[in-house]
């Protein structure tokens, strides 16, 4: 059997088993998954950093440098996503009413 097609039958049936996994999560275990995946992301992003460093081919500095791009991208896009659905559970202080003014002394 070809390698190739089984990378690629690896690839689709991991592309199946997400779609399966994602579907099933609910909201309110959203922003902790989320921010596991943005630590995964930070891991990933390091690997590609180091990887892309070790290595004297042209194209594979291109495809590592894009590479860090885009992990760098959705790293910090996640942290930004879940921070904002974090604010949505704080409680907000009541106003303070204005204090009087001392007008006599």
């Amino acid at each position: 059997m070809d390698e190739g097609v089984v990378w690629l039958t690896i690839f689709i049936l991991s592309v199946f088993v997400g779609i399966e996994v994602i579907s099933k999560v609910s909201s309110t275990l959203h922003t902790p998954l989320m921010s596991g995946a943005n630590a995964i992301h930070g891991v990933i992003l390091l690997g590609a950093i180091i990887v892309t460093g070790s290595t004297d081919n042209g194209l594979a500095l291109t495809i590592g440098l894009v590479a860090i791009v885009l992990a760098a991208v959705n790293m910090v896009g996640g942290f930004l996503v879940t921070d904002r659905m974090l604010q949505m559970f704080v409680r907000k202080k009541p106003a303070k009413a204005p204090a009087p003014s001392e007008g006599g002394r």
